[in-house]
């Protein structure tokens, strides 16, 4: 440690004024009779101040005086006078409780540090969680590098929103009960539901996508830092929570008890401002071995006391008990006797310790017979471990330079080392060599040889030795020791120079030559070699050994001897100093050539003997002026100047006070409850749980000052309550254990071999029963704040658990269900009142009260609010619903009371929507697809009422959509210009879109009653099949009104609107099959009248437009007609033609009329082919159009069979059946009805004709029937 000597000028300031300001306490003597708290008027070990009136009215008092009248300054002084006082005594108690503690840590001997502890994550500060959401933001606005998927950045953004924003994580972080875990398990299971959900792909595992998403988040969760540095500090930080060393322990509890450091300074090196005035020596394990078992003395004696005289008793719940305390009491300390008594003396060696028992305590401690007690001569057998190092030998001139010499070592009884070679003129060697003994006086011979040179020698020959006789005080340092010298040896000066080392085993106290004498052992007054050794932490024997002797000759067993100074005994020549133990019947008489010497050795005798009485030396060597002089006296006490260094700073009342008379419940229940404060104070989300150090020294201060468990776990659940109560996250698993064990032993269970109940342990008992259930309770209520996000993970399972041993009358029978489960109802019900209540302050709606807003404004908070109800569920779902599995009945209850409050608003904001107002839909929408997804909501209360609310609304909005669709079809078809839209008109693309959306509106709704659901169904299919039906009429008459209108010449051209009117019975067919369609199993029905409507429209509408094309062939016939043989009009062309022809080039006679026809043809059959979206119709019409027109080319010609064609009517209609077949083939008409009977009979009849008329003057100018492409396209 460091020296206070730097601080103790500023202490010394300090403390003499506090001195002069505060009159100081003084103990109360006697022993504390009771474990309990003491009653109003009794001081606890003497750390009360005294009262007021005493203190201003004591002779020396260091307050100022009062003034004789009252005023507002002397009212100020005495306040500030008994502030200061009571400041005073707080600091008094604390210093003398650190003194406790430090003991504790010191030397333990009844606990440990546990190391199976779980390791506490580092927790989340106001500052720490505002980084992370920067850091969050940062990613979400693309100010990273981070490489991220749109599905990730979704759920960041979600994470984002819902967790990280939320208050609830706010309130949790300022409770101390969010970490860095909580955060990225609560990630975990956000993304875990949306990575199932997505679709897989091959050679990528969602596993995979998991931990990518994983890695990614921790990522940005730690951002720029260094992920080494983090880990290097998390490691750190694990080690220091794990396991601290005693120097940290000292640190720890300075800062919870608010000690100085100075003043630690001064307690901890009290031992070394004086070994002879026996202080705290901390860092002496066998004076604090001593110190425990003073105490434990002292609380025996307390115990035969309260047993022979009838002491003040706690107030127990029956006087059977009082007996029985007693009998704890001394159980307890039998117990630590039993604890002591194992510790071991010697660490690591092998030296094994007898667990012998004390003799004065063998009423107590049932020793049995006397003889089990007694030491032997070999209980208390050494061990030694010597090094002796050779350096090197002087004085050696007699040998010549080459001569090799070299040394041999042993101790007397053991085996023999020789060191290396060396010659005469350079006899150096540093060797060392190791040995154990078991004599504490042992005798090491060194010797020296020479090699011999003669041929018959046997022999080296020796040149000198010397034999010493170390102990562990002698010097350690190299000495050089004359050597004797052997016969025939010149050199008679011959000194080496060597260094023994012997090393003090730990179960030897002290050891010295001392003169004694007694009546029993040592009866002739001689100077001895004495050893303190011991045996057990109960048993230590002076031993007197001689040299070269393991075993002692004679041993004084200490149990029950008293050690003090005395007086020089005359008659007794030898020895300066003279002590004595003493013991009924016996004393021995001891003395000591050095004053020094003497209080070493009554010090180690003293804390051997356990004795009460603290020896004081009566020599004087310096005093202290009084008047503050440092010139020394003669005439003061040797430890005077020590201890006065301790009293000057007001230590020394704290460490020379008895433990025994404090009141240890109470000063343990103020040092836990500052090391709970400290506790939750520092970097670790503990939830209440002691730090493994902590657990530590807690643990070994109950059991060293005799705190009772259920003491200690009544003062830990109310502090620990009063934190919850405050805010603070407390673990209800901790809450647990210490109730458990307060309810066992209030109830009579002897958790801890503890039997007695005090009335006022009961009555504690009792009130912290009902503010646990009270605390509890409240979490229940307040289960969604108390425990965001389900965390910390399984506390709210906890406290479901621990609230159902709250309600049980005692630790045997259980609470009826019922019970608990009315209990927990009312508090589930209390909790959706407070949900809803804190969701309505969320969502703001509490600001519309009172002033005017629009119905849309109500239904957008509206639906806003039933978007933040069923996250609210959604949230209990998934985070809650696993702790309230036992009753999962209450949780459904639970819900529908929440929606149920949310259903007051909700029709609040109905009522107030204007008639035939459809914007509401989505409100339900909303809560619907939610519910019926949910097996315990589906169709509960709040469902079927909202199904009660809207079906009225469904069916008024499908009677208006219905009339609304029937103007709609009515106006359009009237309106209508044909025109082609998407893939028919305008009229029948807006029915059928207006049809498909209704029945898609009314199928999203998803009504959860099946029979409403099927009747809305079965309704629109009827509906749309009645649409279609007109669609398709009205259409019809249209197509059949335009054709009427239309050319019946050859300049006819299909117009677009003939086209669109077929494309309207295409999409009218097609529609049909998905907005007339009825699910039934397997099959799908379609509504047939509609369907066979259609097709025979089409039909008609093909057979129409065929007829059309055969009134322009018949026109076209007819024109061919006037060239029938025999007519006039037939000659009157022919002389026409032949007469000009003389002139004039003539064109082809009737070519145009060809042409024309072929122009129309080919015309009307690309615009059907461009236009006509339905290829199965196209085929139809031109199968029906080429049969039609041949049949009636075939009939024209029949009717012609005894006539011969004109040549002009040949050429013609050559080319216009030559020209159809070729168009109607490039068509894809099929040959099967392109060459059929009624072709073949017009193509020979042609071919016949051709034949005749090429004989004819003139021919047939290059047109004929064959296939040939020699007239080209024309």
């Amino acid at each position: 440690m460091l020296d206070p000597s730097s601080s103790e000028e500023e202490g010394d300031e300090i403390l003499e004024v506090k001195r002069k300001e505060v009159a100081a306490p003084k103990s109360v003597g006697g022993a504390r009779l009771s474990p309990g708290r003491p009653s109003d008027g009794h001081a606890v070990g003497g750390l009360q101040p005294r009262a007021r009136g005493s203190a201003s009215g004591s002779s020396g008092g260091g307050g100022r005086p009062s003034s004789p009248s009252p005023s507002e300054g002397s009212d100020k002084e005495k306040e500030d006078l008994g502030k200061m006082q009571r400041e005073e005594a707080e600091r008094k108690k604390r210093l003398q409780l650190y003194v406790f503690v430090m003991r504790c840590i010191a030397y333990p001997f009844n606990a440990k540090q546990p190391t199976d502890m779980a390791r506490r994550q580092q927790k989340i500060n106001k500052q720490h969680l505002q980084t992370v959401k920067d850091r969050f933001q940062a990613f979400l606005n693309g100010e990273t590098q981070i490489v991220a998927d749109e599905a990730f950045i979704n759920a960041v953004q979600s994470y984002y929103e819902i967790f990280l924003k939320s208050d609830r994580v706010s309130r949790m972080v300022q409770s101390g009960g969010c970490s860095a875990s909580d955060s990225r398990e609560v990630f975990k299971k956000h993304i875990e539901k949306r990575v199932r959900s997505l679709p897989e792909i091959d050679g990528l595992s969602k596993e995979t996508v998991l931990s990518s998403w994983i890695a990614k988040f921790d990522t940005i969760y730690r951002g720029e830092e260094d992920p080494r540095k983090h880990q290097q500090r998390m490691t750190a930080t694990a080690a220091s929570e794990l396991i601290l060393s005693k120097d940290q322990l000292y640190e720890m509890f300075q800062q919870i008890l608010g000690i100085k450091k100075f003043e630690h300074q001064l307690l901890y090196n009290a031992c070394q401002l004086g070994m002879w005035s026996v202080f705290l020596q901390l860092d002496n394990p066998d004076e604090q071995a001593a110190q425990i078992r003073r105490e434990l003395d002292g609380r025996l004696q307390m115990a035969d006391q309260i047993a022979r005289h009838g002491g003040r008793f706690p107030r127990f719940a029956s006087r059977e008990m009082e007996p029985m305390f007693i009998e704890e009491l001394r159980s307890s300390v039998n117990l630590l006797m039993a604890n002591l008594e194992s510790m071991p003396v010697s660490k690591g060696g092998e030296f094994k310790l007898q667990k012998l028992k004390r003799g004065h305590n063998a009423s107590i401690m049932d020793m049995g017979q006397e003889d089990e007690n007694t030491l032997s001569k070999s209980d208390v057998v050494l061990s030694f471990t010597l090094e002796v190092v050779i350096v090197e030998v002087q004085g050696l001139r007699s040998l010549t330079p080459n001569r090799i010499v070299y040394c041999t070592m042993e101790v007397e009884g053991g085996h023999k080392l020789q060191t290396d070679q060396a010659e005469a003129s350079k006899p150096i060697w540093g060797t060392q060599g190791d040995f154990t003994t078991t004599q504490p006086l042992p005798a090491v011979k060194v010797k020296l040889f020479t090699e011999s040179t003669g041929v018959l020698a046997l022999e080296d020959k020796e040149l000198g030795k010397v034999v010493l006789h170390p102990t562990p005080n002698s010097p350690k340092q190299s000495e050089l020791h004359k050597m004797t010298v052997s016969k025939g040896c010149p050199d008679n000066d011959l000194r080496i120079k060597l260094a023994i080392r012997m090393d003090k085993p730990q179960n030897m106290k002290h050891c010295g030559y001392l003169w004694a004498i007694g009546k029993i052992l040592w009866k002739r007054w001689k100077k001895r070699y004495f050893v303190l050794v011991q045996v057990s932490q109960y048993t230590f024997a002076m031993c007197s050994y001689r040299e070269k002797k393991a075993e002692p000759v004679e041993l004084l067993q200490l149990d029950g001897y008293t050690v003090d100074y005395t007086d020089p005994q005359p008659g007794l020549d030898g020895g300066r100093t003279f002590f004595n133990a003493v013991k009924e019947g016996d004393t021995v008489i001891f003395a000591s050539d050095d004053e020094q010497d003497r209080i070493l050795w009554v010090q180690a005798m003293y804390r051997a003997t356990g004795q009460s009485h603290k020896p004081v030396p009566p020599t004087q060597v310096q005093k202290l002026n009084s008047k503050g002089s440092t010139a020394p006296q003669l005439d003061a006490p040797i430890s005077q100047f020590y201890a006065d260094r301790a009293q000057k700073h007001g230590m020394d009342e704290f460490i020379s006070a008895n433990p025994c008379n404090f009141d240890h419940g109470l000063l343990f229940e103020l040092v836990q409850r500052l090391t709970l404060d400290h506790r939750l104070n520092d970097s670790y989300s503990c939830l209440g749980w002691f730090s493994p150090g902590q657990v530590f020294v807690l643990d070994e201060y109950c059991a060293r000052y005799g705190v009772r468990g259920c003491h200690r776990h009544l003062c830990y659940l109310s502090d620990l309550l009063e934190r919850a109560e405050n805010g603070a996250m407390i673990d209800p698993t901790l809450l647990h254990y210490s109730f458990a064990f307060c309810a066992s032993h209030a109830h009579g269970n002897r958790p801890d071999g503890i039997g007695t109940v005090t009335e006022e342990e009961k009555e504690h008992f009792e009130e912290i029963k009902q503010r646990l259930r009270g605390l509890l309770e409240n979490q229940i209520t307040h289960f969604r704040y108390c425990f965001p996000f389900g965390r910390p993970e399984g506390a709210l399972k906890a406290t479901l658990s621990l609230f159902e041993r709250v309600l049980m009358k005692d630790i045997v029978t259980p609470v009826p269900q019922e019970e608990v489960k009315a209990v927990i109802h009312e508090c589930l019900e209390q909790a959706a009142l407070v949900n809803y209540q804190r969701l309505s302050e969320y969502a703001k709606l509490e600001e519309n009260v009172g002033r005017l807003v629009t119905p849309a404004k109500k239904l957008e908070d509206n639906i806003r609010l039933a978007e933040l109800v069923i996250e609210v569920l959604q949230q209990n779902e998934e985070h809650h619903a696993e702790a309230f599995a036992w009753w999962s009945d209450l949780m459904v209850e639970h819900a529908e009371t929440f929606l149920c409050l949310y259903s007051a608003d909700m029709d609040a904001t109905l009522e107030v929507q204007p008639p035939d107002s459809w914007d509401s839909f989505p409100v339900f929408q909303l809560l619907n697809d939610f519910m019926r997804m949910d097996y315990n909501l589906c169709n509960g209360k709040f469902h079927r009422h909202l199904q009660d609310l809207y079906a009225p609304l469904v069916v008024r909005y499908v009677d208006l959509m219905e009339s609304s669709i029937a103007q709609s079809i009515h106006r359009g078809f009237q309106r209508e210009s044909w025109e082609p839209f998407n893939n028919g008109s305008g009229t029948s693309e807006d029915l059928f879109w207006k049809l498909d959306a209704l029945q898609t509106f009314i199928r999203d709704l998803h009504w959860p009653e099946e029979e409403f659901s099927k009747h809305l169904e079965t309704r629109l299919k009827l509906m749309s099949s009645d649409m279609i039906e007109s669609c398709v009429k009205r259409t019809r008459v249209a197509f059949e009104a335009k054709l009427q209108k239309s050319s019946r010449a050859t300049d006819f051209r299909v117009p677009q609107s003939i086209c669109t009117m077929f494309n309207v019975m295409v999409d009218a067919r097609a529609q049909t099959a998905k907005l007339c369609a009825v699910d039934l199993g397997q099959e799908r029905q379609y509504h047939s009248q509609i369907d066979d409507l259609i097709e025979e429209t089409v039909k008609e509408m093909i057979t129409l437009l065929v007829a059309k094309f055969v009134v322009i062939l018949e026109s076209v016939l007819a024109k061919l007609s006037r060239y029938d043989e025999g007519t006039l009009f037939s000659s009157f062309l022919s002389f026409t033609v032949k007469a000009a022809s003389k002139y004039v080039d003539v064109p082809k006679p009737g070519m145009d009329v060809a042409d024309g026809y072929v122009t129309f043809v080919r015309h009307s059959q690309d615009m059907l082919r461009e236009k006509v979206n339905e290829e199965v119709y196209i085929e139809r019409l031109f199968d029906q159009w080429y049969t039609s027109t041949m049949n009636l080319l075939g009939t024209w010609l029949t009717d012609r069979m005894d006539l011969q064609l004109h040549l002009h009517q040949l050429k013609i209609l050559i080319r216009v059946v030559k020209k159809k077949y070729r168009d109607f083939r490039l068509q894809g008409v099929l040959d099967s009805t392109l060459n059929s009977k009624m072709y073949e009979t017009v193509r020979n009849r042609l071919t016949l004709e051709e034949a005749t008329a090429s004989v004819r003057e003139g021919g047939m100018q290059g047109i004929t029937m064959r296939d040939s492409d020699e007239d080209g396209d024309n």
